[in-house]
């Protein structure tokens, strides 16, 4: 089992925009196969600076989801709303 910190930063002003798109995302990640949970967080002192905490079966199943035409098609809508590019962590138990 692996854990995927998903780290963006939106542009001032497009905060509600972004929710929406992040809420599609979770919802769609829902039916991959290997997804087991995910949550995501607001930065209690930045709150532009957005992470995502995803628990998948396999790295496998992380790399099939993160190359799928899905997320292709939601990371389209939601990199215009980024001020920098995201960042992605696989995080796995020691």
């Amino acid at each position: 089992m692996i854990r995927v910190l998903i780290e963006r930063h939106i542009m001032d002003g497009l905060e509600d925009i972004y929710e929406e798109a992040v809420r599609g995302t979770l919802q769609t990640a829902i039916a991959a196969p290997g997804f087991l949970a995910g949550e995501s967080m607001k930065d209690s002192s930045n709150p532009l600076r957005r992470l995502t905490l995803s628990k998948w079966r396999s790295i496998q199943d992380w790399h099939n989801w993160s190359h799928s035409l899905e997320r292709t098609e939601i990371m389209y809508k939601i990199d215009p709303m980024l001020s920098e590019p995201e960042k992605i962590t696989v995080l796995e138990h020691v």
